[in-house]
Parts: C-alpha cells; structure tokens; sequence
C-alpha cells in the first residue's frame, strides 16, 4: 500500500490484481460521465462519452470512481471512497501521480484518468434508434498483457507491446519507471526492474529474467516439486529457551513466532515470512507492550511463555492473592540496574498513592520497616510463611493499623497502602519474593499469574 507520501508499505498487496479492479471504475467512471445530468440538457440526444472529470472540492460518483481506483492500485485514503474530493483525496492523486511517473498537480486530467483506467473511451456514432445495451468490456489485462514465455521475455534494446505490458507490470507493483509504458527497453526500464529485483530480495541484474518474471505475474508460478521426507515442521518448531530465534534469523522457527504474533491480534508487516527483520521486531515489541513485559523486541523467555511458544513454567512459589488495588500497572524489570552498582530484585507495581495493599499469603509479620530509618525502602514489611518463605513490602505511605512484628495476616488481609516513601519518587509498591528465606527470585512471573490491576474494588 502507498501513504499520502507516495511510500510503500510491506503490508502491501502491491496492485498486481489493479487491472481487474480498474475496468470496474472506469465502468463507474464512464456511468458519471453519461449522468442524468448532463444528459438533462438533450433529453433526446444519446449522451457522449465526453471525459467529465470531477475537481477538487467536488463530490459525486466521478469522485468516487477516482477513489476506488487509487485504492485499487495500492494507495491508501483514510476513509475510503466517500465521493469527496478532498485534501486528503487530492493528496493520494498527487502521490499517484508522483509515482507512475505523471506531472504532479493533484488534478484528474486526462493523462492520470488514462494510466488509472478511468478515461471513457470514443464511441462510434450515436445510432438514431435506441442504443442496445451496455456490455461490460472484458479485464483490460487480457488485451493488453501478451503471453509470455522463458524464451521471449523482452531484453535490453526491445521494442513493443511485450516491453509494455513488462512497464505496466512493474508500474502496478509500485515501481516508478522513467517515461512511463512507452514500449521501450531502454535504461530507465533496467534501472525499474533493477528496482523490483532489489525490493523481492531476488538476483538484481535489470534483465527480465524468469524469476523476475514470475514476480511480475508475467511468467505462472511454477508448481512445487512433490516432498518426498517425511514432513519436518513440527521438530523445527519445537521451542526451548536456548534456540528463540533472534533478529536476523530465517525459517519455519520464525514463522511459528510470527503466526503466534498474528494469532494475538499483533500486525507484521510482510506477514509470516519467515525473516526475523525489524518489522518483526516492532511486532515483538508490540506485543510486549500489550502484555506489559519488557519491551526489548526480542523473544526472550518471558514473551515466548506469553506468546504459547515456551510452556508455562511451574512456579516455585504460588500466591493467592494479588497485592496491589488496581488501577495499577507492572513489567518485568528482573535484573535491571539501579544506582550504586545494584540490580533491581523485586517488580514495581506503579499505582496511586492510597491504593490497598493485601497479604499476598497466610503468614506472620518478621520485619517492619520505617521509613525514617529506612532510606532505601522507606515504610515496608516482610510478610514470612511457614516454609520461610518470605514477601518483602516496600515504599508504602501508611502500614495498617495493628500490623507489627509477630502479628498473624491472612491471605487478603489490608496491610498498608501504596506509597513513595524511601528511596523513590514515584508512587508504587515494590515487592520482592524469597522461596524458603533464601535469594530474591524474579518476582514477574509469580504476579503476573493472578494479575488483577484491573480490580479497582477493595476486597471485602
């Protein structure tokens, strides 16, 4: 598709399929040009087919006609074809024109009418009976695309209407070509195909050669040899955390990852082609966006748990309880640095200041921490189960009431609110997580289970 810049898109379908398309809008096109309103001035008289082209600010069925047909050469307009001629309309028309090759003036004249298959043709004389009806002339592909074979593709030098229909080819790919479809193979047509060639990742030469050709949709694609092995695709992509394809990287592994992307409702430009590129890799970042995990743009582990491509590790540590009133929001910052040298062990969970914090399990308060002795984590607790297995509050701008040292909580239990007390400026909780009293574990995974910053209600 091309933007009101005259830019392709990859989401582009080029506009190989335009021909079929055009006949439909030049058939609109040419029902606007024989209206009943130009043909109120003779009601007796046959209409002409006298090119009536619509003008900036006008609406009506010319306009959309016009529309209809950038649209199907591959040009986006936002809206569609509303029959407005608009700024944003003349805009596209001036990008059309740009890029076939006409003189830019944003007009429909009768050149840029021609190449996007809306100017009527002359008709014979107006017969003095009643006209028989109209028939729908056939695709224009078919008159003007001759049949081509390996052994006539036009070369360097060539002349006539197989060079044309080669310009024509190129020009609906979105391929500017100097001079237009003017018959002849000459430097400005190798400089075209060299251009083609370049953006299909194909051999770039600037001579029509059959791959190019069928590209082109000049030559039938030919059909795949017969598998003989036994089919591979389910041992190509069997995930594990040690081969996640990273940018660069091509094959089936890539188009598993693409289609998982696909299947979230995340758009890749260029769909499953099976190139990690950086369309990919915004699509990753997307996604990672969506889920609220670090945006990298790379598969790493967490994003190919969230994306069915890893399975769901079965967590060490469970808890029934979400710790934090929504609204509230979190990502994966495992690891991250933070001043003085150190790495962040817990998962920030930004809410506003006020917000309940719950008892994430049943336990006994070990620690409690105030924030104007505590510089780093300001106001906190450490919540301790039976196993020794510990949760570390910190931040929080108030601790319930009655929550001291040896006080038994309950799963659920309000134990304080969030806050921005110790070392931070931003409102939020941090939590940590230590499996039997032992190392911090990343904290992520184990909130992200049961997130609920959705629930806005206190519990009961």
């Amino acid at each position: 598709m091309y933007n009101a810049q005259g830019t392709q898109s990859k989401a582009s379908g080029v506009f190989a399929k335009a021909a079929v398309s055009v006949t439909v809008s030049a058939l609109a096109f040419v029902a606007f040009a024989g209206s009943p309103a130009s043909a109120a001035t003779s009601k007796n008289a046959p209409s002409a087919a006298v090119a009536v082209f619509p003008k900036f600010g006008e609406t009506g069925e010319g306009v959309k006609a016009m529309q209809s047909a950038l649209m199907a050469n591959g040009f986006t307009l936002t809206g569609g074809a509303d029959g407005v001629f608009s700024p944003r309309t003349r805009a596209t028309l001036r990008s059309f024109q740009k890029v076939v090759g006409l003189k830019v003036t944003g007009r429909l004249d009768r050149n840029t009418a021609k190449v996007l298959g809306l100017a009527p043709k002359t008709p014979a004389a107006a017969p003095s009976v009643a006209p028989a009806p109209v028939v729908a002339p056939a695709p224009v592909a078919a008159a003007s695309a001759p049949m081509f074979t390996a052994s006539t593709l036009p070369a360097l030098g060539a002349r006539g209407e197989n060079v044309k229909a080669v310009q024509s080819a190129l020009l609906a790919a979105g391929i500017k070509v100097r001079g237009g479809a003017d018959g002849i193979f000459g430097k400005d047509t190798r400089a075209a195909l060299r251009a083609f060639q370049k953006q299909k990742a194909i051999t770039v030469s600037g001579t029509l050669d059959e791959a190019t050709a069928i590209e082109l949709g000049l030559l039938a694609r030919p059909a795949p040899a017969p598998v003989v092995e036994a089919p591979v695709v389910e041992a190509s992509v069997a995930f594990t955390a040690t081969t996640l394809p990273v940018i660069g990287t091509r094959g089936e592994n890539v188009k598993a990852m693409q289609n998982a992307l696909i299947a979230a409702g995340i758009a890749v430009n260029g769909g499953a082609d099976g190139i990690f590129g950086n369309d990919t890799k915004l699509a990753i970042s997307t996604f990672q966006t969506a889920k609220a995990i670090a945006v990298t743009g790379i598969l790493d582990e967490t994003t190919a748990i969230e994306l069915g491509l890893l399975p769901r590790p079965v967590l060490a540590v469970q808890i029934s309880v979400f710790p934090v009133q929504g609204n509230c929001y979190f990502t994966d910052t495992w690891q991250a640095a933070r001043g003085g040298g150190r790495l962040h062990e817990g998962v920030d969970i930004i809410a506003n200041r006020g917000n309940l914090l719950y008892a994430v399990a049943d336990g006994v308060i070990t620690r409690k921490y105030i924030a104007g002795s505590a510089a780093l984590s300001g106001n906190g607790l450490r919540i301790t189960m039976a196993d020794g297995t510990y949760f570390f509050y910190a931040h929080l701008d108030t601790i319930a009431a009655g929550i001291e040292l040896g006080t038994k909580v309950t799963a659920g239990q309000v134990i304080g609110t969030v806050g921005a007390t110790g070392n931070t400026t931003t409102s939020h909780l941090h939590f940590e997580v230590h499996p039997q009293g032992g190392a911090a574990v990343n904290p992520y995974p184990i909130v992200k289970a049961i997130d609920a910053c959705k629930v806005t209600a206190p519990r009961a």
